[in-house]
């Protein structure tokens, strides 16, 4: 779920005849969900059909066959045994339902302008999914997992979509990593591996600022698809 910026409070509000749940490991994400979800007028009050609850997505507390639709956006790429995720999605999918997933391809990344420290930060940011055993290419993966999960090969779709940030956009994601390359668990990842010294980090960071402001700035970042009917 994430901070639920780009999910739970949209659906809530294009079924309002439905209920929609979000959830997440964390409660800190969750309150800020919660948060954000009432600054859009959803998710509060006795009548709303939107909760978020605090899960682990390899052990839902749900029965079998509650949902309509499960679906987990970013999510995959972050953990170490996808398959089991999606098996425990489709578990709770009632039959003839939809599991469905997006996951992005960090290999895959086009980005203008080719900046040595961008470079540097792609190899630390690979580095460190493999010392954390997720999959940084999960995009690519995402449909043989959907299939080694139990999904019918036949019923599901792949799909390949792109974010394509530019000018505003471009800074906006050009600032955010200028900071997470100095406060988050990216960087404490890379210092405790030795994948990046400080300095690397710092170089990293002021890179990724001064990126986001060169005229004509733009990033790419593919993600593959899948929809899958369960059967």
């Amino acid at each position: 779920m994430g901070t639920g910026e780009l999910t739970p409070p949209t659906v809530a509000q294009l079924v309002p005849q439905g209920s929609v749940v979000g959830i997440d490991t964390s409660s800190s994400v969750v309150a800020q969900a919660q948060d954000l979800a009432r600054s859009r007028g959803v998710g509060s009050g006795s009548n709303s059909n939107l909760t978020f609850q605090r899960h682990d997505a390899n052990e839902l507390p749900f029965s079998s066959g509650s949902f309509d639709i499960v679906y987990c956006h970013q999510v995959l790429h972050h953990v170490a045994d996808p398959v089991a995720i999606l098996r425990e999605m489709a578990r709770v999918t009632r039959q003839g339902g939809l599991v469905a997933a997006r996951e992005v391809d960090y290999s895959a990344l086009v980005y203008y302008p080719e900046l040595p420290g961008v470079k540097k930060w792609e190899e630390v940011h690979m580095a460190c999914f493999a010392a954390n055993g997720a999959q940084p290419k999960a995009g690519r993966y995402v449909k043989s997992w959907a299939k080694e999960a139990g999904l019918n090969y036949e019923d599901i779709t792949f799909s390949w979509g792109l974010w394509n940030y530019q000018d505003e956009e471009a800074l906006v994601w050009g600032d955010s990593w200028a900071e997470r390359a100095l406060k988050s668990s990216y960087a404490k990842t890379a210092l405790e591996n030795g994948f990046a010294s400080q300095e690397d980090l710092d170089g990293i960071s002021e890179t990724w600022r001064r990126w986001g402001r060169e005229e004509g700035a733009f990033i790419i970042i593919p993600s593959g698809e899948i929809l899958c009917r369960v059967r």
